[in-house]
């Protein structure tokens, strides 16, 4: 990151003066690993700080900082750190074997509670990440109809796999519908032969490629809430017509709840009683632990049936280990309705305080997110869709980058890209604390963003 402006210089000077045990641990890593990293997402420059501990919702850094959790493992310890149900969970289990190789009974228990919760949950298999939940829904789909094309929202996320590398950055070339494209080097161009891509938001481009893939088309699969894009809210109907389409098309309606079941005992489709075919699941289910799940209507799910004659093959080695099991057990049992209520609100006056704050200091900027999930947008224009976010983004300089500095010298930590999400041991003391660590952060980068992004200031 070069130093050109002085309040990027101080900030970034007070991060180097706070860390350097994890400078040092970011030496070492380079050494094996390639630039010291093995997670995209949980880099940043000049070098991330290297986390040693974690209780409730404080972690600790290799120097001894102390930071407020708001980046959770990206959603996943929506229960924060070394809960007593979960790590007492994981302690019963760990002594009698981590995993068999055999079928165990916490594998249908788990099973057994995320159907209770979800509409659209009649059967499940374990997976051990979003990334192969998603892969094997999208495969389902296109087995169960026999078609071969998956319709995709714009800048949606649906992990690393080959056939969700597509459009994950959004097209900004302003054409009826958005430009297919692979994402990334390695991703052959083949993929694009059953990928479409719509807008989210956008019923009319998701009717358009199912006239124009007429009996082609397997399945439409979304995030219900927009998450890496930028916590995109959908507007009122579009998921119902979403669900309309596809009904009327004869295509399977896929969900990506791996984010959004944090906001509903019912998850997203609970909330909004939209019911897809099949969903995708992960991380709270897991306490924790590596997990996924792909499910949905019984009839889909039992071409899985290992009985069946020519059933449809899944496997892993690590699918359903009791281990993870036993966490995620525990993780949804104490997902209750009241702590999911609770983390709501205090999601709510997060945003608010935020907002309030951008007006404080005369900022134009906002915050978009729905129940224990915000996202920090340097722009006061309404964002709809992901093309939105990219394109104040690239009018933003290096503000989403100096504000996550500033923030974790405060003792806040959040997502570098602007996402904030709430664990159930928060309470208002801390939502108080970090609302105001971000009013007192912008007050520091507002001499930035006037010689850098003037066209922010109010």
């Amino acid at each position: 990151m070069p130093a050109n402006h002085p309040v990027k210089d101080d900030i970034l000077q007070r991060y180097l003066s706070r860390t350097p045990a994890s400078r040092e641990l970011d030496g070492r890593a380079k050494r094996s690993l390639p630039g010291g990293d093995t997670r995209w997402a949980t880099y940043y420059q000049p070098y991330p700080a290297y986390m040693v501990a974690g209780e409730g919702c404080v972690l600790t850094d290799a120097d001894g900082n102390r930071y407020l959790d708001f980046q959770n493992n990206y959603t996943s310890l929506v229960h924060g750190h070394a809960h007593p149900d979960i790590t007492a969970a994981i302690q019963r289990q760990a002594p009698r074997s981590i995993v068999y190789g055999a079928p165990a009974e916490q594998q249908f228990e788990l099973a057994d509670l995320i159907t209770a919760r979800l509409p659209g949950v009649e059967q499940l298999r374990f997976t051990n990440s979003g990334t192969e939940a998603n892969m094997m829904a999208m495969r389902a789909a296109r087995a169960f109809t026999g078609k071969p094309i998956i319709i995709k929202m714009d800048g949606g996320y649906h992990g690393s796999h080959d056939m969700a590398e597509v459009n994950i950055t959004p097209d900004l070339s302003g054409g009826r519908l958005p430009v297919p494209r692979v994402e990334a080097d390695g991703v052959p161009d083949s993929v694009l032969q059953a990928a479409a891509v719509a807008r989210f938001n956008d019923l009319e481009s998701v009717e358009a490629i199912l006239k124009a893939n007429a009996g082609q088309v397997a399945a439409i699969i979304t995030e219900p809430l927009m998450n890496t894009a930028g916590i995109i809210v959908p507007d009122e109907g579009f998921l119902a017509g979403l669900r309309d389409l596809a009904d009327r098309y004869g295509v399977l309606l896929i969900f990506d709840e791996v984010v959004t079941m944090r906001l509903h005992q019912g998850g997203y489709q609970g909330k909004t009683g939209v019911i897809p075919d099949l969903t995708a699941l992960g991380k709270l289910i897991g306490g924790g632990l590596p997990i996924g799940a792909f499910g949905g209507r019984a009839e889909i799910m039992s071409l899985y049936d290992p009985a069946r004659p020519n059933g449809f093959h899944h496997s892993g080695t690590f699918n359903g280990n009791p281990l993870t099991m036993a966490a995620g057990i525990a993780s949804v049992n104490a997902l209750t309705p009241e702590a999911i209520a609770a983390i709501n609100q205090l999601g709510a006056t997060l945003r608010q305080g935020m907002d309030e704050a951008f007006a404080e200091v005369g900022i134009r900027g906002h915050t978009t997110g729905e129940g224990s999930l915000a996202y920090v947008h340097w722009t006061a224009e309404q964002i709809t869709s992901a093309a939105d976010v990219v394109r104040w983004k690239q009018r933003a300089a290096e503000l989403p980058r100096l504000l996550h500095l500033e923030l974790l010298n405060r003792g806040v930590f959040a997502a570098n890209r602007g996402l904030f999400n709430l664990s159930t041991p928060m309470t208002g003391e801390e939502i108080g604390r970090a609302l105001d660590a971000f009013c007192a952060a912008l007050f520091t980068l507002k001499p930035y963003v006037a010689d850098n992004a003037g066209h922010l200031l109010t």
